[in-house]
């Protein structure tokens, strides 16, 4: 097939190398806005899930982005200096433009073209081809031309902005700060061994009430590295490309769309749908996306079929994914309503999130509902190590019925 990937974030260099892996005569062109030393964002987070997904869908780029991957443990809730660890929780980050070089050269080394600093604004400015894969971002052009994908949108109520620091954070770091003006918070975690990805996210009255709706890209962000002191030690807070100037607050949108292909022209990652930065998990569900349309794609003769296969496919795997994004981000936007709780309670609270009983429940009520339950599973597990080692002294120890050996056992009732 003549193949055209509009977008060449980590979805569209990917799904091009996996089709010329699945049949190197494939002619595919990727085509992306931006020039090839030029990314937004800073850290890429992902699981041991995904990173077994990328080896078994191509071992050489695997290796070579788990190879510059960094590893966080844990997780440390920080509410105004008050602070509770969390031994659970880990995960893998990696440099958004390491992971863009990797599959880039990846996919140029198997014979995929790559034009960068080519922006696409419609279908006609395309070669002929017999597929063209959006992945051009939320803002998607080609989704937005068409009418067959109906899309729908919610724009979130909270502000957010996308910041960076060569302070390195072991553990992931959720900070909340008070201010006269209200609560803000950062999300923060390592990408590697010099820098880390902080977001930092706020209500509408605070952002208002601190001025930073008006005050210039770089005083906004000298505020917040006094207000985030503690946290930074010191350390200096950076926009996307590593330039003050360039940090912008947004809020953020939850897309989906009712079909995701028409015609020739199918939908993936963020122009397909986007999930709410609280969850982590954007750019796992995109490359998720094109390992399935390329599954697809190898599966079916008639292209149709294929697209329709993955449209079904796709959509039902990511109920769940949205559910826990959108509580996950109702959670965040009624801040107020759980700050006041002491820290264990908060925290308890805050890695619940996801569930749609909390915003329905009193806090407190569902905090103790939620001690109860893990103390039925902390019983649950002990059952499930015990319940064994019972049994087997049981048989040990039981009387022989009639016609049986005796069990022979030494000193301590061990078979």
């Amino acid at each position: 097939m003549r193949i055209v990937c509009v977008g060449g974030g980590p979805a569209g260099m990917y799904f091009a190398l996996l089709m010329k892996l699945q049949d190197p005569r494939h002619d595919i062109t990727v085509f992306e806005r931006q020039a090839a030393d030029s990314t937004d964002g800073w850290g890429v987070t992902f699981g041991g899930d995904l990173l077994g997904e990328l080896y078994q869908g191509d071992p050489d780029s695997a290796q070579q982005i788990d190879s510059a991957s960094s590893g966080w443990t844990g997780q440390i809730v920080d509410v105004q200096g008050k602070q509770v660890q969390h031994a659970a929780g880990d995960g893998y980050t990696i440099a958004r433009r390491s992971l863009l070089d990797i599959l880039a050269n990846r996919a140029r080394g198997l014979g995929v073209q790559v034009q960068t600093g080519q922006e696409v604004k419609s279908c006609s400015q395309l070669p002929a081809a017999d597929l063209i894969v959006a992945c051009d971002g939320v803002n998607s052009r080609m989704r937005n031309a068409g009418r067959a994908f109906q899309p729908d949108e919610r724009l979130h109520t909270n502000k957010y902005i996308w910041l960076g620091t060569s302070k390195v954070f072991e553990s992931f770091l959720y900070s909340f700060v008070r201010t006269d003006n209200g609560w803000l918070w950062a999300y923060a975690y390592r990408i590697n061994a010099e820098s880390s990805t902080f977001i930092v996210e706020c209500p509408p009255a605070t952002w208002l009430g601190l001025g930073l709706d008006s005050r210039p890209a770089r005083d906004g962000l000298a505020l917040l590295e006094r207000l985030f002191e503690r946290q930074l030690d010191g350390h200096r807070l950076t926009g996307n490309r590593h330039d003050a100037g360039d940090a912008r607050w947004l809020n953020f949108r939850t897309v989906t769309n009712a079909h995701w292909h028409d015609g020739k022209i199918v939908l993936a990652g963020d122009a397909a749908h986007t999930t709410h930065y609280s969850i982590g998990w954007g750019t796992k569900l995109a490359i998720e996306d094109v390992i399935a349309l390329s599954e697809n794609l190898g599966r079916y003769d008639d292209l149709g079929a294929a697209l329709h296969s993955y449209e079904k496919q796709r959509q039902a795997a990511l109920v769940q994914p949205q559910n826990d994004a959108h509580f996950s981000a109702v959670w965040f936007e009624n801040i107020a309503r759980y700050i006041d709780l002491k820290p264990g309670q908060f925290s308890t609270l805050l890695h619940g999130r996801r569930s749609p009983l909390l915003p329905y429940l009193p806090p407190q009520l569902y905090y103790q509902l939620a001690r109860a339950t893990d103390n039925v599973m902390i019983l649950r597990a002990l059952r499930s190590m015990v319940g064994p080692r019972v049994k087997t002294i049981r048989r040990a120890h039981r009387q022989p019925e009639s016609g049986e050996k005796p069990a022979v056992t030494d000193a301590a009732g061990r078979r």
